[in-house]
């Protein structure tokens, strides 16, 4: 989308030929962007700044990512940097991510197992846990997603689950 373009660096030529907007109006809708969110910008600077004097990013949780080619005085070609830079703001957020995924699998693992569900999880894609239960106790186990989900990380903003439920991947009703 739009938003994840302009988070991770879009240009303005960028921006137009992914979409309808010729580049002076993609240039236009950018400069908008940053000017009613005033703090991306801010991140993506103080980020660029950080990683060129650390050589590495940090998950909230304090995971590290190194970007040797950032550092100062790397020789690397301006294409390359640039794909490096739009990495280097995209791992914090995409890391945070998946460091709370992992805590509220580890979390609902260990819950499923002392509470006596028959559960389990069979699969992880990005922020989505697939899981098979017998039906007797589909609502239990929604209860127990949702609340180890939302609850796994406390961040300012909330993290809000969209749970479905279905006997296969076609019949899924959301709940």
């Amino acid at each position: 989308t739009i938003n994840f373009a302009t988070i991770y660096g879009v240009s303005a030529y960028g921006l137009s030929s992914r979409t309808e907007m010729d580049p002076g109006e993609a240039q236009r809708f950018l400069d908008q962007y940053f000017a009613t969110y005033p703090r991306v910008q801010r991140y993506i600077s103080e980020t660029l700044i950080s990683v060129k004097e650390k050589g590495y990013v940090e998950t909230l949780l304090g995971r590290k990512r190194f970007f040797p080619e950032l550092m100062e005085g790397a020789n690397v070609r301006f294409m390359q940097r640039q794909g490096f830079e739009r990495a280097a703001i995209n791992a914090p957020i995409q890391g945070t991510a998946a460091d709370i995924i992992k805590i509220a699998m580890a979390n609902l693992h260990a819950r499923l197992r002392r509470e006596g569900f028959q559960a389990r999880m069979l699969l992880q894609v990005h922020d989505e846990l697939v899981l098979e239960a017998p039906a007797a106790e589909v609502q239990d186990v929604v209860r127990l997603v949702t609340e180890e989900m939302e609850t796994a990380y406390d961040l300012k903003a909330p993290l809000r689950v969209d749970v479905e439920t279905g006997p296969n991947w076609y019949d899924m009703e959301k709940v």
